[in-house]
């Protein structure tokens, strides 16, 4: 037997799990019609393959009608969730997994123009930053069905064959109870901490009551909500030691902080640039007051650190669930001596940011996520080998590269650079987002054991490329920064990248006109306002840096309003003039009529950047696709066939930002699915 702790097993009432990794319960927002179909099973049974030991599905299951998700959750109120969550599970056991789902009411957090239009039910009227409903005051008849919408979901989970159920009890419906801030009730359910209980203690007596004694059952929550009048540390172990004794828990899932605005939300899940497992001692210290069952997750990212988080006695199960998301092979790589090729999670959050975005959870590093059916993530080796010449060492370029090598073809990479990593070196000059550079390290990693052939400071023409006898030719070039977008004064403006390279030095006081909404403006606007300079970030779009989303937001909003940054919205710049040592910035509006002018003495433009594609062209004639891409065979994960020219030496493809401007994860995805079937 493995001396690795994280290798034991643990016992949990009567359920052996095989390991001390699991899978919290997460919302990946695949279920079809509130159902974890095919795709939803798909994802879950990947990592059970791989030698995860407990999976959690759901964040949250929906217990009643009148919580509906605002995303696309499981819909544990009906009977028909039964069938498909017993799919899941049987498949999962198929590989020793133990399976589980968290069951939530949302209570206020979830709005009242989903779903049937029902109001939003809370023990008070104080409404949500987050989601902004106001909700009506929970009656007694309210709270008597919800209770017994827990019983009915538990009970169907037990009839699907879950090895177990856990109940989401921050920031929903159970934690509004709790809190001073969100309970106001009158009578059994309001004032103090065991009448604010009540409800808790009341759902777990009738959901033990239709699930018998030996289910297991366990309950998420905070035990510390850090918020001024909310529930404190002192009252966290209180209710820890309350749910120990209750009898009807079988173990703790235990978080900190609050959920009820971005910021707090991030906090809670930390990203990119915020401390690795900020929270794993006080959930040791939990464990250590309750002596009971603790498991716990919150950007535990490496498996160092879980393994000290089981070592030091801190954590019974260590949750590494957005780290599944990038490697769902964790656990099979610890076992064969292969820690070192674990694909790192980044901490970019493309995965719960783009749920509120896109609909369904991606992983920025790895495109197979979510996509298990049609982008499988092993590689399967082609029928021919064949010489693959990759211009382009970003991630477009290393990815195309990596699975070219995976199918056994010879693979040389041309970069003009010294180093590979393209646009994402820019992004990790910002310390904030130094993780990002771990998408180059990996993937040059992976090429290097792979035998890939490099060639750098070897900015490659058509000769060069020709030079190579390419059979196929993938054009991963990326693209430039586009400023050219003034009625007048283009030469007067500076790209952000001018800024991030360090091309261009910062002004004292900068106007920055984000006509693109990414990372960019405000990585640029962060490294100018720390010199102390003026900086005002504009936009035409109603909210400013649309493409960043919430989670990604809150460090970066942190820094900028730290160095009292402005933010101007429904502003387009329109022309900049020089006039003596400043520069005169036109700005209107799209909605027309109104113009006014900033003095300053720098402007920045962020418009994306248009593709560099001059070496593409020079191929094209001689391919024999000519370029094209059949889109119905990329989509269908089939080869490529398409011969325009049958005198053409090559195939010749592009992807990335040499196609378009678009995200580090459509540039991984191009490459990916494209020469999977070369």
């Amino acid at each position: 037997m493995s001396s690795d702790p994280l290798l034991q097993p643990y016992r949990l009432k009567h359920l052996t799990l095989k390991n001390r990794l699991m899978i919290t319960s997460h919302e990946p927002a695949y279920p079809e019609d509130g159902m974890p179909k095919e795709r939803y099973r798909a994802y879950h049974v990947e990592r059970a393959r791989a030698g995860i030991a407990l999976t959690m599905t759901a964040g949250s299951a929906s217990v009643a009608r009148d919580s509906p998700p605002v995303f696309n959750n499981i819909l544990a109120w009906k009977d028909e969730v039964v069938g498909w969550m017993k799919q899941l599970t049987d498949a999962c056991h198929d590989h020793g997994c133990a399976v589980m789902i968290q069951l939530t009411h949302l209570g206020r957090r979830t709005r009242w123009d989903k779903a049937d239009w029902l109001p939003v039910v809370s023990p008070s009227h104080e409404r949500e930053a987050s989601h902004k409903s106001f909700p009506k005051k929970a009656e007694d008849w309210d709270i008597a069905r919800i209770i017994e919408d827990y019983a009915d979901a538990a009970e169907r989970m037990k009839l699907a064959g879950l090895d177990g159920i856990e109940i989401q009890a921050y920031g929903h419906l159970m934690d509004q109870f709790w809190s001073p801030l969100t309970n106001d009730l009158d009578g059994r359910y309001g004032g103090s901490l065991e009448n604010r209980l009540r409800f808790t203690f009341d759902t777990l007596k009738a959901i033990r009551g239709r699930v018998g004694a030996d289910f297991i059952v366990g309950v998420r929550y905070t035990g510390d909500e850090e918020l001024p009048g909310g529930l404190t540390k002192e009252d966290g172990l209180e209710i820890s030691c309350r749910l120990k004794d209750c009898g009807m828990v079988d173990f703790l899932n235990v978080v900190k902080g609050h959920i009820d605005t971005d910021a707090g939300l991030t906090d809670v899940i930390p990203v990119q640039g915020m401390r690795s497992a900020p929270h794993l001692d006080f959930a040791g210290e939990i464990r250590a007051a309750t002596e009971f069952p603790t498991f716990h997750a919150a950007k535990i990212q490496d498996v160092a650190t879980a393994r000290h988080a089981i070592a030091s006695g801190k954590l019974d199960m260590v949750g590494m669930t957005r780290a599944h998301m990038a490697d769902p092979h964790i656990v099979a790589k610890i076992m064969r001596g292969e820690e070192d090729r674990i694909r790192p999670c980044v901490g970019a959050n493309y995965c719960l940011d783009r749920i509120y975005q896109g609909g369904m959870a991606l992983c920025l590093h790895n495109p197979s996520t979510g996509r298990e059916l049609e982008q499988p993530h092993d590689i399967a080796t082609a029928d021919v080998s064949r010489r693959i010449v990759v211009v382009g060492a970003g991630p477009a370029g290393l990815e195309a590269a990596r699975v070219a090598a995976l199918r056994g073809h010879q693979v040389i990479v041309h970069e003009a650079a010294n180093d590979p990593g393209g646009q994402v070196r820019l992004t990790a000059q910002t310390p904030r987002r130094a993780e990002m550079i771990q998408l180059i390290q990996w993937r040059f990693a992976e090429c290097e054991r792979l035998g890939v052939t490099f060639r750098f400071n070897s900015f490659a023409d058509a000769t060069t490329v020709l030079a190579e006898k390419p059979d196929i030719v993938v054009i991963a070039t990326g693209g430039l920064p586009h400023t050219d977008v003034l009625d007048e004064g283009n030469a007067l403006v500076v790209s952000a990248w001018d800024i991030l390279a360090g091309d261009v030095r910062p002004g004292s006081n900068v106007l920055i006109y984000d006509d693109a909404g990414d990372y960019a403006a405000l990585q640029a606007a962060e490294k100018i306002a720390a010199t102390g300079a003026a900086v005002e970030i504009m936009t035409r779009d109603r909210t400013f840096a649309p493409e960043v989303m919430a989670m990604s937001l809150t460090p970066s909003m942190r820094e900028l309003q730290k160095r009292d940054v402005t933010f101007t919205v429904t502003w387009k710049l329109d022309k900049v003039r020089r006039d003596g040592n400043e520069l005169v910035a036109t700005v209107g509006s799209d909605y027309g009529g109104v113009t006014r002018e900033r003095r300053v003495d720098q402007v920045i433009v962020n418009h994306g950047t248009r593709p560099l594609d001059d070496l593409y062209f020079d191929l094209r004639g001689g391919s024999s696709n000519l370029g094209e891409v059949d889109y119905e065979a990329l989509v269908g994960g089939q080869p490529q066939t398409v011969n325009r020219n049958p005198d053409g030496a090559y195939q010749l493809f592009r992807i990335g930002d040499a196609v378009a401007a678009r995200n580090t994860h459509a540039a991984i995805y191009d490459a990916l699915r494209l020469v999977r079937g070369l």
